[in-house]
This record gives structure tokens, sequence and C-alpha cells, in this order.
């Protein structure tokens, strides 16, 4: 088991793989990304389709050149390192099974091309096989599986090297909502008992949050945030963050504040909802500043009869079984809510309104930056 070091990642594709004068941040599929995972962390990469997320794990696995930057493994340079010789494990998003080799086989190929003696293969067989819950297929082809089995499989064959460094690229992307779950279940398990540094691909922002001890967002091949999944999605650095973690994902709405005595209260155009300013605001906002008000939507809630929220006109209502979404119109913008409430509401129904001011963030209407108070 290793650490990961990250030293300014830089990554550009050109026909002839040189940089070209005047290259501009975003024509790097990875740019200047700095990141430190220690020894048996659990670190997801997140980000949307195109991020750089999967160039990063490639560059770390050998699989792709480096631009610029330094990657360490452990204390060890690996930048030039053959992919053999960086003590790694890869899991892909396709399942890359041997057609013609059984689950046994194609679990110990890569033990079989070292050289490994027979009986020592064996033995790491029996023992990764029931950690993976695949020691009932070992004699089956892999035709006869399931897409869940193969990626079982599939992640047997990369812990079965003892590696230093876990890579998963996407493993759970070709399976369904149920076999994506029990999966999810399964690789939690699995990394705790193995105790193996992982790093995790994906842009299901369920996945990282439910697996990883931290996640590192990334767009446009920028590192956005890294932190705990409770940092990333309570204390979000820009609007992007604030926008990708949480689903639904947080209410951003633009916004003017209006000072009213010692008061300031959020108000939005089209719309007589009112907000009140957390007074820890009080020292960046002035009567009539403008920015952006994000706020989730299980912060904002239905009030009772006696409420003094205001009243609003519900506009879209789904319900999910333990849990019910409203739409509410702000303006031009859909405000989100979730509740418990067992009521089924309709549109054009009137419900009164409240939002938990204190659990309110505040980004600058320009660079998408989190504003804080001083």
């Amino acid at each position: 088991m290793a650490g990961l070091t990250i030293k300014h990642l830089y990554k550009r594709y050109d026909n002839d793989g040189k940089k070209k004068k005047g290259a501009k941040l975003n024509d790097y599929a990875v740019n200047d990304l700095n990141l430190e995972c220690e020894q048996g962390e659990f670190i997801a990469l997140l980000g949307p389709s195109g991020c750089g997320k999967t160039t990063t794990l490639r560059m770390t696995a050998g699989l792709e050149t480096i631009t610029k930057g330094e990657i360490y493994i452990g204390d060890t340079l690996v930048n030039n390192l053959h992919p053999k010789d960086r003590h790694i494990g890869l899991a892909f998003e396709d399942y890359a099974m041997y057609p013609p080799l059984t689950v046994y086989d194609n679990i110990a190929f890569n033990l079989k091309a070292k050289g490994v003696d027979k009986a020592e293969i064996d033995k790491r067989v029996r023992e990764i096989a029931p950690l993976m819950q695949c020691d009932d297929l070992l004699d089956k082809m892999p035709v006869k599986l399931s897409g869940g089995q193969k990626q079982r499989v599939n992640i047997a064959r990369a812990i079965i090297r003892r590696p230093e460094l876990l890579l998963m690229d996407e493993p759970l992307s070709h399976l369904d909502g149920k076999a994506r779950q029990a999966m999810r279940t399964e690789i939690k398990r699995l990394i705790n008992e193995i105790k193996c540094t992982t790093i995790y691909v994906t842009h299901d922002q369920l996945e990282a949050m439910s697996l990883a001890d931290k996640i590192a967002i990334i767009n446009f091949g920028v590192l956005q945030q890294f932190g705990t999944p409770a940092e990333v999605y309570d204390d979000p650095v820009n609007e992007f963050v604030a926008s990708f973690i949480g689903e639904p994902p947080m209410n951003i709405l633009e916004t003017t504040i209006v000072g009213e005595g010692e008061k300031f209260f959020f108000t939005f155009e089209g719309s007589g909802l009112k907000i009140a300013v957390p007074k820890r605001y009080n020292n960046v906002v002035s009567n009539g500043f403008k920015c952006k008000m994000g706020v989730r939507p299980m912060d904002v809630l239905i009030g009772g009869p006696d409420s003094a929220g205001t009243s609003e006109k519900v506009a879209t209502f789904e319900n999910l079984g333990d849990e019910r979404h409203i739409g509410i119109h702000v303006g031009d913008t859909l405000l989100m809510l979730i509740t418990d409430d067992e009521t089924r509401y309709k549109a054009g129904d009137i419900i009164k309104l409240e939002v938990r001011g204190e659990k309110t963030h505040l980004f600058d209407l320009e660079t998408g930056n989190r504003i804080r108070e001083k």
C-alpha cells in the first residue's frame, strides 16, 4: 500500500505531441492538477464527461504520457516507469475479459504471465474470489456471466496482484440502477477489507459521496475542490461544485439584496419571495448588491397555517415514495424543495414557503466563486 502525490500535472493533446505557442488554459485536458492521497485513502475523481478525470487516471497508470508535472506512488517518481513496474491494479470501465478463458484463468492471467508459481496462484485466486463473491463462478466462461458478475471478476483480477495502488475507471457505468447500488456496497466492503489505496473515477456524485474518503471535483481539467464528502457538500468553494454535488442539485438564483432597517433580504425579480440574509453576511452585502443565492432543496420548507413565509404556487409535484419533490417558480427559475409531507399537491396549489436563511450560500455573479463573510 502506498500513497499518491500529483504535482503540477498537465496534459495537452497535439497532433505532433508538442505544446503550441500561445496555449490557453482550456487547451489542456488536465491543467496544473495537484493532489495528495495518503496511504489507505479512497479518493474519487469526480466531474462531468470530458473534464480530465480519466486522463489523470491513465497518466497515473502509465497509459498516457505526461505533458508536464510529476506523479509519485509512495516515494517513487513514476513519470517514466513502465505500467508493469508501477505496482498498480487497474479495473477498466469495460470488463475486457478473455472469452476463451474461465473465470479462474481470467483472474489468474496476470500472475501466470509473470511466471508466479502455480500453487501461489491458486492460493491467491482462492483468497480473492470469496472477497468478490465470485468463488462459485470460477469454472464458468465469461459469456455466461451477468454484467455485475463480470465486474466482480474484473476487480478481482486487479487486486490479485496485491497492488500498492488500485485504480478504478467508471467500473459501474455499464450496470443498471439496482446492480450499481449492490456493487457500490460490494466495493465499499472490499476496500475496507483489503485496505488498499484507491483512486476511483466517476461522473456519478452519488457514487463519490457514498464511497470516497475524499472527493476531487474537476471541471475543464482544473481541480475545483478537494475535500471530504461533508466538506464539498456543506462548504462548496464555487457555484460549479455547489450545483454538481447533491441530488436534486442546489437551487441557485440571481438575487438583489434589499436593506430594511438593520436587516437585509434576498429578493428575486418577478417574485414576491423574500429571504432574510444571515447576519454573518452583513459586512459583505449592501442595499442593491447583486449576486447569486444558493440553497439546497431540503433547506426549503413548507410552512404551516401560521407560517410567516410567503404564499407561492406549486408548479411541479413528484411523489417518489419516501419523499416528495415540489417545484416553485421564482421569476424564471424553478426552485425545488424536498419534503416528507404526505400531502399530494397539484400544479396551482398554494403553499407557504419558508427558507432556512442560515443555510444559504452566496456566489459572485461573474466568477461563480463563493462569497464568504469577512
